[in-house]
């Protein structure tokens, strides 16, 4: 017997708009181009339009609204409600509804409006297509007493084709009259709306699947240097979970975070305030608790066979060693931000050595195992 699908179920605006873009983008675009070619000034727009709405996305719809990691001032909240809007990913009301809700139940299969429990492709975009059930917004009764939030929320679809999809279509026009308002209308309209949303979307799914859990095992999301590179730094996933407030996702020197380099700009151009980070001996106590847990498991799983082997052996001991002084460091550290002691540098940077070299043990432990040798 055939089960019955849930056609009832199914929120048809946004299916048919997200499936009628994407085969625009797949087709449509394509044609075009091989009809009338293709120049700077339609992948300059597409670009443009392609970082506006994207960091309107990051910058405004996420660490602004949905988790308030800093204050800003009217023009930038103006800006990122409009290009946020001209994603059509809904209003920064509903979508940080949804966010916080992400947050507060993550991996949970009834309560995660996204969860990865129910499947790659449901916290991918299945689960746009099935979203019938009104939003109560009972999580986001600070952004309701903002004007500016709650005009977008009740205008944002009229914004977003007049803004999203009307605007790069004009500015086309006025280039290059009717081809080229065709071209910037699929190029920098509609198929980069499809670029930006799936962008957003892999965070939701690839990130919960791929990548590295540094600071926290126990949920889904993972960090993937690959992802934040299409997502203006929004693919450190993991560090994300474990500290939802701080303005940075890439906290690390080296990461790729645009979005975290745009936010300090803006300070320091006086156009946002009070930027919320995570404290450095939060974020390494959190490093050394993750890698003495895995150490730890390590350990336990290879008592049974070291003493076959004088080399597994030594390695054996070596990590003891190492998860011993994890230990020691990580009530040290806790102690410490427990007492709000100002812990030095120097203790901070010999930690992450040890941490480190804790990483490095492991790599060389795992080569030894014997389904590796």
């Amino acid at each position: 017997m055939i089960p019955k699908f849930p056609f009832d179920r199914i929120n048809w605006t946004s299916s048919v708009f997200l499936i009628a873009t994407f085969l625009t983008a797949v087709i449509g675009t394509p044609l075009y181009i091989a009809h009338f070619g293709i120049d700077w000034f339609l992948i300059g727009l597409f670009f443009f339009y392609f970082f506006a709405t994207g960091m309107s996305i990051t910058l405004g719809y996420h660490r602004l609204f949905a988790h308030k990691a800093f204050k800003a001032s009217r023009p930038v909240k103006i800006l990122t409600l409009l290009f946020g809007a001209s994603a059509f990913e809904d209003s920064a009301l509903d979508w940080a509804s949804d966010h916080r809700q992400h947050h507060k139940h993550v991996d949970d299969e009834h309560d995660d409006p996204y969860s990865i429990s129910k499947g790659f492709f449901w916290a991918h975009m299945g689960w746009i297509f099935f979203k019938l059930y009104p939003r109560p917004l009972a999580n986001v009764g600070d952004l309701k007493k903002d004007p500016l939030v709650m005009w977008q929320h009740r205008h944002h679809r009229t914004i977003a084709m007049l803004f999203g999809l009307g605007g790069p279509t004009l500015l086309g026009y006025l280039y290059g009259g009717g081809p080229a308002a065709l071209g910037a209308f699929l190029i920098a309209g509609v198929t980069r709306v499809v670029c930006v949303q799936h962008c957003t979307f892999l965070i939701n799914s690839l990130c919960h699947t791929m990548g590295n859990r540094p600071y926290d095992s126990s949920t889904s999301a993972r960090d993937s240097w690959f992802m934040a590179i299409f997502t203006f730094g929004e693919g450190y996933h993991n560090y994300h979970h474990s500290f939802q407030h701080d303005y940075r996702n890439g906290v690390k020197p080296w990461q790729w975070d645009p979005t975290k380099w745009a936010i300090w700009t803006l300070s320091k151009l006086g156009l946002v305030s009070e930027l919320r980070r995570v404290p450095e001996e939060k974020i390494l106590l959190a490093e050394l608790r993750e890698m003495k847990r895995l150490a730890e498991a390590q350990l336990e799983s290879g008592r049974s066979w070291t003493v076959s082997c004088p080399t597994r052996e030594e390695a054996y001991q070596a990590l003891l060693e190492m998860s011993q002084q994890l230990g020691e460091g990580y009530h040290e550290l806790e102690k410490s931000i427990a007492a709000q002691i100002k812990v030095s540098r120097a203790a901070l940077m010999r930690w992450r050595e040890i941490c480190a070299q804790t990483g490095e043990h492991l790599m060389h432990w795992r080569s030894l195992e014997p389904s590796a040798v």
